[in-house]
């Protein structure tokens, strides 16, 4: 069933999205195409607060080809203010096909890999719903980060997402490279993937297929085929496995920003030696200036497995050994260094693995 208001807008009775805001002039707010916007604009070029990003690549390697961010959408929140987000399994209870979602983050200034920048991600359940919104609010279910690793990668394992009237079926993202800019944008699947998911699990999906194709959507209708994930199933491991590729301004090292920056010019934290290792691993940190240091480990699901103070440290050169702190077994974990020094508090964070 559908409802017409009084400003002469449609909306679907089914709908889960939050209550349309309200206008001064028309008594609601009407969502225009992002062509459409900029001309009522006069023509004000808006480039340089649009941060890009880049659709998955070709097989064989980037293409470093930069495509015009994504709204933020109705649902986002603020991840980082807690640190329960940083998992690797973002599913919680919500029922659905598995997937498992691998990003990689390229660097448009020289097309390589970006370690170490933050991926946040977030997406509805199967039934449409978002959490922390509406009957959802306290909810934290298909939302969670990731620090890339070397190669500029991270994995998330969630459900393949549901739809809601108006969108096809998708997932947000935010790489945050530093305090002063990250980009936001949306991808999807093939369609006929996603529809032969959900057909195929039809149990799980009570809501059915999504009738919508991505022509049909607002946020991909100007060229989706610069927001397509892969999307193939894994009968071993019963699970979809999606790819996708992002490039985002920067370079490939290092990434850009003046949070990067100030970090610098106190401390370097380098890379853990073995890696991966087996028993035992050292990460060398180096000071620029004396700093109380403190040290916190997660792993992959967020969940902290080891913390020490190490005090006021000189400037120079330090270690720090791990490996017989962690728990036994493969996993990966972050390296959290916190240096607080006069001039503020400054961290830096590097991924390691244990065999």
């Amino acid at each position: 069933m559908w409802q017409t208001t009084a400003a002469g807008m449609i909306w679907p009775t089914k709908c889960r999205c939050p209550s349309a805001p309200k206008s001064a002039s028309s008594g609601y707010l009407v969502r225009m195409k992002r062509g459409h916007f900029l001309k009522s604009l006069g023509g004000l070029s808006l480039m340089p607060f649009l941060p890009k990003v880049q659709a998955q690549s070709p097989p064989g390697g980037s293409n470093c080809v930069l495509v015009p961010s994504e709204t933020a959408g109705p649902f986002p929140l603020d991840l980082t203010a807690n640190e329960f987000f940083f998992r690797q399994d973002i599913r919680e209870d919500r029922e659905g096909v598995r997937i498992r979602q691998k990003v990689r983050i390229i660097g448009a200034g020289n097309c390589q890999p970006m370690p170490g920048v933050r991926v946040n991600v977030w997406h509805c359940d199967r039934d449409g719903n978002y959490s922390g919104y509406n009957t959802e609010v306290g909810l934290t279910y298909c939302r969670g980060y990731q620090i890339t690793d070397d190669n500029g990668e991270c994995e998330f394992i969630t459900i393949v997402p549901g739809w809601y009237p108006g969108r096809v079926t998708h997932m947000h993202f935010q790489v945050h490279v530093s305090t002063q800019y990250s980009a936001v944008s949306q991808w999807t699947w093939p369609h006929a993937g996603v529809v032969q998911a959900v057909l195929d699990h039809a149990d799980l999906y009570p809501e059915g297929p999504d009738p919508l194709t991505p022509e049909q959507d607002g946020a991909f209708n100007d060229g989706y085929d610069l927001q397509l994930a892969s999307l193939e199933w894994d009968a071993e491991n019963d699970e979809y496995v999606s790819e996708y590729e992002a490039t985002v301004e920067g370079q490939g090292t290092v990434g850009v920003g003046y949070e990067e920056r100030r970090t610098a010019e106190v401390m370097a934290l380098g890379a853990n030696f073995p890696n991966p290792f087996s028993a035992a691993t050292t990460l060398p940190l180096e000071l620029m200036q004396p700093a109380a240091v403190y040290v916190t480990v997660f792993d992959l699901n967020g969940k902290q497995v080891w913390e020490r103070d190490l005090g006021n440290l000189p400037a120079g050169a330090h270690t720090m050994d791990l490996g017989a702190n962690l728990p036994s077994g493969s996993q990966s974990y972050a390296v959290q260094v916190v240096a607080t020094t006069e001039r503020g508090r400054f961290v830096a964070v590097r991924r390691i693995a244990r065999m």
